[in-house]
């Protein structure tokens, strides 16, 4: 040591030395000197602060030991962990503990709701159970009034050192209905600091089941929430029962918190209300589940599969946390209470609606079913499958789908997991509909008297019909994300202005969408939907982005149209299309300047007409490109066949009948071209773009304008069906259109629009009869069907024919160059009127004594 010291004094006894230290020296002086002068004292303090902070939380968290004074009890061990972390535990947990902004968002969108909807009569009271410093209060003010708005808020914590900074919180905003408690939350009853109930009406057992009316508090909160406190409690599963027993029966739950899953965990469940980013990665199971059990928080799934179980799910969403490049999961669970008992109506009430039977209660199904008889089975026996998903899930003691604890009953239940929805990968074909609305008009002359099935498509069809006030409207379609398309328009007639609701669907950008998503939209969708634009719906809207209109599969015809403008240096001339008051005008450009472009015959052989681009872009299958390339065939088959010698070939021989592919390349990208000329040509020498054809306005353009939009954006559509009730009639089925006629009751429709579904089925198989059949007997006589078809005479017209219908072809591309209304994108629309009634099979089935 002394050594070191000798040596240490003889190095800095050297002039040279003591010169080089001096420098050293004045020079961190000097920068000390500049950096203070031009710096904001109030800088330094936060970044001083900030370091402070940050020590403070890594050494408590990573550090410091957490045991307590060896007692083993939980309130110990949060003294431990939180006492010396208490006062800076808000600055330290923003970026940490995401999601508390957005879980009270929601759950202050479903209580408003309740609130205007007489749900919830008096003023609400809302407990916030581990609510540590009562930072979730504060910031629920950029929502609701907290002072005026809830008759009592108490905050239930077992953490004297988080409760006393609360305490401290409310004292300076002089917020009087706030109460801190210091409690555990197995044994906190709102009863006992709520006056004015006899204490023989104060007690209640912690134990018993969470669905005995005599177990529940008397005082109920109307709004309940957890924080990021339920992976904290060790014994959970008595503080959810306790919990579970707290909610008020119209109440709402709000939890976020961390968690981690595997999928095969929660495959076969029907009532979670979405899966999306739900499963983790097994790495990320491993790494944060051991990683947070340092600081006694758990992240086992059986805490969230819990709270699934007590709740009904209204909305479930599974989020990461990006913090410092992690990617921390955890999700936020919006629930209500299951009240068996009241859902058996309502199960009742939505297969009534669903399956257009007569409303039968609850009480009365039980009756028959103890009434052994004979029925046919065929009629009044249909049952719908969300109906068939309850019973199993009652009988199991199961909470029913997340479908039927929405707000509003318009969609309804589906199994996500089926392949025959999963093929789609979460995304919609369509995000705008390809059939002219006012030739569905013209045709089919909608009254209040009617009951209409369709395609949902992107749903601008249906909402134009919605504007007609029928009776009841069933919008079906395979794709699960359609139906979310269709559920966000409707959400947006229920919660939004004209002017966001134009932004949104007019330009297809928002500057606020997820704002808009939360406070505003959440109430009105299914959990599905819900998390569905959640994860996608911010850059879809993104002001920065494309916009909506150029999302999903038909975005890649927008795109190749746009690249192939730029590149061949037509782009502006399509915009001004977009622009000219006079056909002429239009004309004039498509034919000088456009026109090779868009119908370019290498563009045709190579792009558009392969089989991928077509599918995947423009929803064509290939059972429709035969009827396409045979439609070619049969003109070409004679040389300048004359107008009678056309419409002859038309009538005898069918569209459709020979196999995809049955064309070799070159004459199906010559087929696939003409198809293109006999659309586009007649378009543009008919109909002016600009003010009257929104259907390619928005593949030019982008967007609509306020000139040129489709009937559902137009202010007077906006003001009929934003009334309350005004959407009521309609309902939202995600399966297969020969499913949901089936499980209708007999002669239920009045008009079903089947657009160009009927192309899709190949010649030689069942499934064409099969649909015809069900269409047959789900609708009236008189009832009519709208066909559209990419051949002039389909082959399935003589399938109706067949089954009850009589078939008229009310419009066509004959001659050549005929539109047929502002889309033209089909050869032919028909309309099949039914004529007879198929007998119902007679089954007879013998119902069980019990």
């Amino acid at each position: 040591m002394s050594s070191l010291a000798d040596s240490l004094y003889r190095r800095f006894s050297d002039p040279t030395n003591q010169v080089s230290a001096a420098s050293v020296v004045l020079a961190l002086l000097l920068i000390a000197y500049f950096v203070l002068s031009f710096t904001d004292l109030s800088v330094l303090q936060k970044a001083y602060n900030g370091l402070y902070h940050y020590t403070t939380f890594a050494y408590s968290c990573f550090l410091k030991p957490h045991t307590g004074d060896g007692t083993g009890r939980q309130q110990d061990a949060l003294e431990s962990f939180y006492k010396s972390q208490a006062s800076i535990y808000d600055a330290t947990r923003r970026r940490l503990l995401q999601g508390r902004e957005d879980m009270l968002a929601l759950v202050a969108a479903q209580v408003k709701y309740r609130r205007e909807h007489g749900q919830i009569s008096q003023k609400p009271i809302w407990l916030d159970i581990g609510g540590g410093t009562g930072w979730n209060i504060e910031q629920m003010q950029e929502q609701l009034d907290v002072p005026t708005f809830f008759h009592a808020v108490y905050l239930v914590d077992l953490s004297t050192s988080l409760c006393e900074i609360a305490r401290e919180r409310f004292a300076r905003l002089g917020w009087k209905n706030v109460h801190v408690i210091c409690e555990d939350a197995r044994t906190f009853r709102l009863s006992d600091y709520e006056a004015g109930l006899e204490d023989d009406k104060r007690d209640f057992s912690i134990g018993k089941s969470a669905y005995n009316e005599d177990a529940r508090d008397p005082v109920g909160a109307d709004l309940l929430t957890m924080s990021y406190s339920l992976s904290m409690i060790p014994e959970f599963h008595p503080a959810i029962d306790s919990v579970t027993n707290l909610l008020a029966p119209n109440g709402i739950v709000g939890i976020v918190d961390f968690y981690v899953q595997n999928q095969v965990e929660f495959a076969g469940r029907n009532y979670m209300g979405g899966a999306i980013d739900r499963h983790c990665m097994w790495i990320s199971r491993v790494f944060w589940r051991t990683w947070f059990e340092l600081d006694r928080v758990m992240l086992e799934s059986a805490r969230r599969d819990y709270i699934e179980y007590k709740f009904g799910t209204i909305i479930s969403t599974n989020r990461r946390a990006n913090v410092f490049g992690f990617r921390i999961p955890y999700y936020i669970f919006v629930g209500c209470t299951r009240n068996t008992s009241a859902m058996l109506n309502e199960v009742a009430q939505v297969d009534a609606a669903v399956t257009e039977s007569p409303f039968i209660s609850a009480l009365d199904m039980h009756s028959q079913s103890l009434n052994p008889r004979k029925r046919r089975s065929s009629s009044t026996e249909r049952r719908s499958k969300a109906f068939d998903t309850a019973v199993v899930n009652l009988a199991a003691s199961l909470p029913l789908p997340a479908a039927y604890y929405q707000n509003n009953k318009t969609r309804i239940y589906y199994d996500a997991t089926l392949q025959k929805h999963t093929q789609f990968n979460d995304e919609y074909i369509y995000c705008f509909t390809w059939e002219d609305s006012r030739t569905d008009a013209r045709l089919l002359k909608i009254t209040s008297d009617d009951v209409i099935l369709a395609i949902t498509s992107a749903g601008d069809n249906i909402l134009s019909y919605a504007v007609e006030r029928p009776k009841r409207i069933h919008a079906v379609d395979l794709n699960p994300a359609q139906n979310h398309l269709l559920e966000l328009k409707v959400a947006s007639f229920r919660a939004l202005e004209y002017q966001d609701m134009w932004k949104m669907f007019g330009e297809g950008k928002h500057e606020n969408f997820q704002k808009l998503l939360l406070e505003q939209l959440s109430p009105h969708l299914s959990s599905q939907a819900f998390d569905y634009w959640l994860h996608v719906g911010p850059k879809t809207f993104d002001p920065k982005g494309n916009g909506l209109y150029f999302t999903g599969g038909s975005r890649h015809a927008l795109q190749l149209v746009a690249w192939m403008g730029s590149l061949t240096g037509v782009r502006n001339d399509m915009r001004r299309l977009c622009q000219v008051e006079t056909l002429a005008e239009q004309r004039e450009i498509w034919t000088k300047r456009v026109r090779r472009v868009m119908l370019s015959q290498l563009l045709a052989y190579f792009v558009i007409g392969s089989e991928r681009f077509l599918w995947k872009a423009l929803g064509v299958p290939g059972e429709q490109r035969a009827m396409i390339e045979e439609d070619y065939k049969k003109m070409h088959s004679s040389a300048a066949p004359s107008k009678a010698q056309i419409e002859s070939s038309a009538a005898e021989k069918k569209s459709g009948t020979g196999q995809p592919g049955a064309v070799g390349a070159s004459k199906s990208g010559q087929a696939i071209w003409e198809y293109g000329v006999q659309t586009l040509d007649p378009v543009v020498n008919d109909t002016l773009v600009s003010d009257d054809n929104h259907y390619y306005m928005v593949c030019l353009l982008g967007h609509y304008t306020q000139k040129c939009h489709p009937t559902y954006l137009s202010p007077k559509a906006h003001a009929k069906l934003s009334q309350p009730g005004a959407l009521d009639n309609l309902r939202i089925h995600t399966d297969e259109l020969a499913e949901v006629f089936a499980r209708m009751q007999p002669e239920a429709l009045t008009i079903a629009v089947l657009m160009d579904s009927m192309d899709w089925f190949s010649p030689s198989g069942p499934e064409a009869k099969a649909q015809v059949q069900a269409v047959n007997r789900a609708l009236k006589i008189g009832g009519r069907v709208l066909v559209r078809s990419a051949g002039l005479n389909p082959w399935y017209m003589r399938v109706f024919e067949e089954t009850g219908f009589a078939t008229k072809r009310v419009a066509a591309r004959i001659p050549p160059g005929t539109c047929t209304d502002r889309v033209n994108m089909y050869a032919s629309t028909w309309i099949a009127t039914k004529t007879v009634h198929l007998p119902e099979p007679e089954v007879e089935v013998e119902q069980e004594k019990r």
